[in-house]
């Protein structure tokens, strides 16, 4: 496999070529089970051959931490050697993976999941399940609050830091996987929560929808209240807080979030990046982005820094979701909400000058009603020039009506530098402009979904079929100068 690394806001390849990667996340989110050790993918059965034939070609391979390491120091051999045999198929498919230690409201212990029992260390608080959403710790949990600042502040258990357990636990799997040909990166902590700090800023977020609700002249109070008592789309009362106003409503929050990003959050990617380089030079940093700035709070990360230098190999891995997100009022997530944070973390992307890989969007619902909004963030993404993995992978995901809207024309590998790409879905037709500034032995790669009727290039192309039968790359071999290629369907 090609090894890919970072330049600039972009992903090339060992042969210049740039690199769009488009895949899902595949998160085993379960704690340690003395009966059952292993992943709960299966290398051996999970679908490589279809996954690849619909055109995606990278894996959010998650795990937790409290699977990895269910005792201080002791880690879950068979886990490790089951993730090490996935990376070895996705080789064998021409698929990357970047490795994710998943959590959600910290640990089990929680009600979430993710770190080991013997890590959620609450203090005097204990935890408080749930009464209606899974997410509810993240708001008024102390016991969550507690077990993050603990991490945060590194609080020793058995005369050593939360954190340096994490760092050692992280540099033995980056140990065990290092030479795998398929290995993308490392994604090390998945979406932070700022603990006490977090409950702060819901608070303010609340008092900023009411004051906002009330003051701002873009908010028609009378027509949500039609809609929201009356109408047979009740959910659509919220499209009365659009992008711009629901920005308004969290600006309180920017001074907690920030100090959080710089203060907490940085400093422990720093400390994971150095633990990693200490066993192998390869793979990616992946950074992501704070629990609050998945609603459109800007992102205030400062930039990887292994053993106090700039970490080359870095990449920002924003997450963002509409508020209907998990419910079946999916169908009415709104375009300007969600577009507007991920325009915020646009920004972010630019401040830093790094690549951009979406590391967690979308969801899914019943019925069709929602396809014009993947659509949407799709076309986002392609304009931005993104990489990204859905949220997310399961088991028969790949009979569901809706895999045909996620299976969709895009450049894979390009031998110059993208201009613009873009899928026109209601007229069937994909447009790629980049700039080849010198010969190349390898092909320009644009995946398709179906056979073209059409195809213009200044050059020469062979269409290959996928096995599997679902899709087609077409290789192009062009010049040098601006290029252009047209398919039409």
């Amino acid at each position: 496999m090609d090894q890919i690394k970072v330049s600039g806001m972009r992903f090339l390849d060992e042969h210049g070529r740039e690199r769009i990667l488009n895949g899902m996340n595949v998160v085993d989110k379960k704690d340690f089970d003395e009966k059952n050790p292993g992943y709960g993918y299966s290398a051996d059965k999970f679908p490589f051959e279809e996954f690849r034939a619909r055109g995606f070609d990278v894996i959010r391979l998650g795990f937790t931490w409290g699977a990895m390491e269910p005792k201080p120091g002791h880690y879950n051999q068979k886990l490790i050697d089951d993730l090490c045999a996935f990376l070895d198929k996705c080789e064998e498919y021409g698929i990357y993976a970047y490795l994710d230690c998943h959590q959600d409201v910290w640990s089990p212990a929680c009600y979430g999941d993710g770190a080991p029992r013997w890590a959620t260390l609450t203090d005097k608080y204990k935890p408080v399940k749930p009464l209606a959403v899974w997410a509810e710790p993240y708001f008024y949990g102390n016991a969550c609050f507690r077990a993050f600042d603990n991490f945060w502040d590194n609080a020793q258990y058995n005369r050593k830091g939360l954190q340096d357990y994490f760092a050692d636990m992280w540099k033995n799997l980056a140990n065990a996987v290092k030479d795998k040909p398929a290995l993308f990166g490392f994604d090390f902590f998945n979406e932070p929560h700022p603990g006490k700090d977090g409950g702060k800023i819901f608070r303010r977020i609340v008092t900023g929808v009411a004051k906002t609700a009330i003051t701002d002249k873009r908010v028609n109070l009378l027509e949500m209240a039609k809609i929201g008592l009356f109408s047979d789309e009740k959910p659509k009362a919220l499209d009365q807080f659009p992008g711009e106003v629901f920005k308004e409503m969290s600006k309180s929050c920017n001074e907690l979030v920030e100090n959080f990003d710089k203060n907490r959050y940085s400093p422990f990617l720093c400390k994971m990046s150095t633990a990693v380089r200490e066993v192998t030079d390869r793979g990616i940093m992946f950074m992501a982005n704070n629990y609050y700035s998945n609603m459109g709070i800007p992102c205030c990360n400062t930039h990887i820094k292994t053993n106090g230098e700039i970490e080359s190999q870095q990449v920002f891995a924003p997450h963002a979701y509409d508020l209907m997100v998990d419910t079946p009022a999916y169908k009415y997530a709104n375009n300007s909400r969600v577009g507007m944070i991920f325009d915020e973390h646009r920004k972010t992307q630019e401040r830093l000058q790094i690549p951009c890989l979406v590391g967690e969007w979308g969801s899914c619902a019943e019925g069709d009603g929602w396809y014009p909004h993947i659509r949407f963030l799709q076309d986002k993404f392609d304009s931005y020039k993104w990489s990204n993995t859905y949220w997310c992978y399961f088991d028969d995901i790949f009979e569901q009506d809706f895999m045909k809207v996620f299976t969709r024309p895009h450049p894979k590998a390009v031998t110059g530098e993208i201009i613009s790409y873009k899928y026109d879905y209601d007229d069937g037709e994909f447009k790629l402009k980049y700039n080849q500034t010198e010969k190349f032995k390898v092909p320009t790669v644009v995946y398709v979904d179906r056979k073209p009727k059409e195809i213009k290039c200044d050059g020469k192309y062979k269409v290959i079929e996928l096995p599997g039968n679902i899709g087609y790359d077409i290789e192009f071999k062009t010049g040098i100068g601006e290029q252009e290629i047209e398919i039409e369907f």
